[in-house]
């Protein structure tokens, strides 16, 4: 499921390369018709997000509100104008794919509008350089302003917006709950967007053990485990994928970059170099290999029917 960094980019995309026109919005598999009537010929104003949640605002007060879940994604396509921020210099990501025409790289034809749809599209948005398709959401909807409100109202905050007082209303949402941490970070009331590979990487990267109630967390622990889903989500937004351990940990031509740095090899920064994707996370996925840090193996355990990985000897318990 794509985690709140990449709905952010999304979001982002949309903005680029739609906002301000009046878009043609249809349902080419027919399931979502009287939803995609009340939006077309409309013009999107904003596209917003909050923690996993997409918000198309529209000019006739109406909002497309898109929740991906586990198997939805949008593909984009146009011309070569039909670019956004949330795809440049960043490799692609679960939840977003796009094709360019009219002297793309790949030596596309010239646009001539969209082609006909491929698969289950639940929802289209075409506008005068390109489109969008959505298929295998597990929410699309068409809703009110105020519906969208009440939406929002039951998400906890977002780390990517970070707003003034959200670090002490996450730090007392966590702290109000008997419930294990590595749960609540995956409770989207209490923050909104974190999923698994985060909940695991924060967690290591904080040292907490991931079965700690939540009422057992002080309030400075708290907010600075916010701050720090804070940094690595705003990473993800700029890097387009999830990087949570430093260049340190990083391989260059078969050593780390910390045995190259010992040998005086020059170690890039993250913004001119991507880490093989075996070095990015701590922990995430890693179950059964040594810990990056204490050499302990890491573990995996099913919690809440998701899976759970953390270094024993890094996140035990304290006494």
């Amino acid at each position: 499921m794509p985690e709140g960094h990449s709905v952010r980019r999304l979001a982002r995309q949309f903005g680029d390369v739609f906002a301000g026109q009046a878009l043609a919005v249809s349902s080419p598999q027919g399931r979502f018709s009287g939803g995609a009537a009340l939006l077309d010929g409309h013009t999107l104003l904003a596209a917003e997000a909050h923690g996993k949640h997409l918000f198309l605002h529209f000019g006739n007060s109406l909002v497309l509100h898109v929740h991906l879940g586990l198997y939805g994604a949008w593909s984009f396509g146009g011309d070569s104008t039909f670019t956004g921020a949330s795809s440049i210099g960043a490799p692609r990501r679960v939840g977003e794919r796009e094709a360019f025409a009219d002297g793309d790289d790949d030596g596309g034809a010239p646009y001539a509008g969209p082609p006909a749809p491929v698969g289950a599209v639940r929802v289209r948005l075409a506008g005068s350089h390109g489109w969008a398709d959505l298929r295998g959401a597990t929410t699309c909807e068409t809703i009110t302003a105020a519906e969208a409100d009440a939406v929002l109202a039951r998400l906890g905050p977002d780390p990517l917006r970070n707003l003034r007082g959200d670090a002490g209303r996450f730090a007392a949402n966590v702290r109000s709950r008997k419930a294990p941490l590595a749960a609540l970070l995956m409770d989207q009331k209490v923050i909104a967007g974190v999923g698994n590979v985060y909940r695991a990487e924060v967690l290591f990267r904080r040292r907490l053990d991931p079965l700690l109630p939540g009422t057992a967390l002080v309030d400075g622990d708290a907010r600075r485990l916010w701050r720090d889903i804070v940094a690595v989500m705003t990473d993800g937004v700029a890097d387009g994928r999830i990087i949570t351990t430093p260049p340190k940990y990083w391989t260059l031509d078969g050593t780390t970059a910390a045995k190259a740095a010992a040998a005086g090899t020059p170690v890039p920064p993250k913004s001119a170099h991507f880490p093989h994707r075996d070095d990015v996370h701590f922990v995430y996925k890693r179950h059964g290999l040594p810990c990056r840090v204490c050499r302990t193996i890491v573990l995996i355990a099913d919690l809440a029917g998701r899976n759970l990985y953390w270094c024993p000897y890094c996140q035990q318990p304290q006494a």
